[in-house]
């Protein structure tokens, strides 16, 4: 499964990429993440505060839509009341945009997540988790986002993970989480 969405996300890019080389625009992006996890059955997780950067490539397909795949590190996890889960990952969204009113962008799309590192830190301990955890997660995200003339915009996300996290069959745990940030894009063009 993670093969062919990279295959087809690396296919899809190449091809937008060939037909419209004067109409792909790289950029960074960074940010704060609110994240928790989702269980079943039901656990007692709150929210953690992490943060989100990387680069993405803005490739117009005609002048209302556009792709967007991204490589981002996020720091993701919950907390309970002793204890942070602190997940790593390096995701991979692929965001299909409809532009409009110069500047204003709806988006969607699949999201490839690579976990990097997995702890749990309780006081003073912490402990590698990694083990305990799927190297992959496949989820979906939607948002919006404004870039002005300049190129410097602000993009706010949900992302909803939609397999299973652990490898604990007891449980299931489930990535879900907001992102705010802000986004420069070299060379902007509307």
């Amino acid at each position: 499964m993670k093969a062919l969405f990279i295959s087809g996300a690396l296919l899809l890019a190449g091809f937008a990429h060939a037909q419209h080389k004067s109409n792909v625009h790289f950029g960074i992006k960074g940010g704060l993440n609110i994240t928790n996890l989702a269980s079943s059955p039901d656990a007692n997780y709150e929210t953690k505060a992490g943060f989100h950067a990387g680069g993405l490539a803005h490739i117009h397909l005609s002048k209302s839509w556009a792709l967007q795949p991204e490589i981002m590190y996020s720091g993701q996890g919950a907390q309970t009341n002793d204890a942070k889960v602190k997940l790593d990952y390096v995701n991979v969204p692929l965001q299909l945009q409809y532009m409009f009113d110069k500047g204003f962008r709806i988006q969607t799309g699949p999201q490839l997540g690579i976990l990097a590192a997995a702890n749990i830190k309780q006081g003073d301990s912490k402990t590698d988790v990694k083990e305990s955890f799927k190297t992959a997660e496949l989820g979906w995200t939607i948002g919006a986002s404004y870039v002005g003339e300049s190129g410097l915009g602000i993009d706010g996300r949900y992302n909803h993970g939609i397999t299973r996290i652990n490898e604990n069959d007891g449980i299931n745990l489930y990535n879900r989480g907001f992102q705010v940030g802000l986004f420069y894009v070299f060379k902007h063009k509307y």
